[in-house]
């Protein structure tokens, strides 16, 4: 939501406050808080990884002027070819702390932050009078949007129309509004696809699927990756035990005994440690061989991103029904999200995408 900022002036103060007065415009933020920035934003820094992979698809990267110190880790070691000036650029915070002196030496215009940054975190940029813009990707309740596990009642809506919004913000505070329109109508688009081929799959005869993350982390309710599990005709055997992202044992998986096990891109170790364990053995999972290393594009993470939708659920869906999506080259449907908004062909750095 954007609206310009009026005011009410003298014929002789509107000289005065021309220059600085109508330079400037607000934006409501996904934590609902109205926020004043400069009419023409070129200096971001951002301190969340999800805002900082949407700005780089919006086309807004050169606007991008620090960085979350933890955006390697966060978006994977292959995130550099799609954005190298990453490689240069100043990290003077994380998601839940900031360094105040060296934020301001890079002098941004607005800083972006998750909605779950601490409060006393989000003051003291304001302090220091630089706008800040919270991002969730959701759509949430009233008292559930700077939390991180929130609760739900309608997981699909909060996170279809919280990342359309999410979008829309992001590409209003860089001007990149038409892009993230286009971005926007192309990922619920293709998302379709997926739906049509599953749609005749009771749920019943739906696989289970574990999502496999370090130190037997995982995802349960709450969280968008439960819901590209649903989407791409999986049931999340989490999903029923657990709200958000939470460690679980080895014996909460071998109860589970999932039918398949998906391992993020950024995680490639714990594949093998899995697949090695004795521990994970009786596993139908790990006897079926079907423990597979998710492509880049796939971003299971608990927020959504625009590819996970329209690629990566179609990725998923493949793996769990081969024979349902014999029709689909997934290296044709990457390059397609890839050249049109990372600006490049899709290249696999192991057999994920396939």
């Amino acid at each position: 939501m954007i609206k310009k900022i009026g005011y009410t002036l003298g014929v002789v103060g509107l000289l005065m406050a021309f220059s600085s007065a109508w330079a400037a415009r607000q934006v409501t933020d996904q934590l609902g808080r109205n926020v004043t920035i400069p009419d023409h934003v070129n200096r971001v820094v951002v301190l969340q990884h999800q805002t900082l992979n949407l700005l780089v698809q919006l086309d807004a990267q050169q606007s991008v002027v620090g960085v979350l110190s933890s955006w390697k880790k966060q978006l994977g070691d292959s995130y550099l070819r799609l954005a190298p000036a990453l490689a240069n650029l100043p990290m003077p915070g994380d998601l839940t702390q900031v360094n105040i002196e060296s934020l301001l030496k890079l002098e941004p215009q607005v800083v972006f932050v998750a909605n779950y940054a601490p409060p006393e975190m989000i003051s003291q940029i304001e302090r220091a009078g630089i706008p800040v813009v919270a991002i969730s990707l959701r759509q949430d309740k009233p008292g559930e949007a700077d939390k991180i596990n929130p609760t739900m009642s309608d997981e699909n809506t909060a996170y279809n129309e919280g990342l359309k919004t999410g979008i829309r913000l992001i590409g209003d505070v860089v001007e990149r509004q038409k892009q993230a329109e286009a971005l926007i109508s192309y990922t619920f688009s293709e998302r379709e696809k997926v739906s049509a081929h599953i749609a005749a799959i009771p749920e019943a005869k739906r696989i289970r699927v574990y999502m496999a993350n370090p130190d037997l982390t995982t995802y349960g309710s709450g969280k968008y990756t439960g819901l590209m599990m649903s989407h791409a005709g999986a049931m999340n055997v989490a999903a029923a035990s657990i709200k958000g992202f939470k460690q679980v044992s080895i014996e909460n998986v071998l109860a589970w005994n999932p039918q398949v096990i998906f391992v993020q891109d950024r995680y490639p170790d714990v594949v093998q440690q899995i697949v090695n364990d004795p521990a994970w053995q009786a596993i139908d999972a790990v006897k079926q061989h079907r423990v597979y290393l998710m492509p880049e594009y796939a971003k299971a993470w608990g927020y959504p991103m625009p590819e996970a939708l329209a690629i990566g659920e179609l990725w998923m869906a493949k793996k769990l029904y081969p024979e349902r999506f014999a029709d689909v080259d997934m290296q044709k449907a990457a390059n397609d999200y890839y050249q049109r908004f990372y600006r490049m062909d899709y290249r696999a750095d192991n057999s994920a995408a396939q």
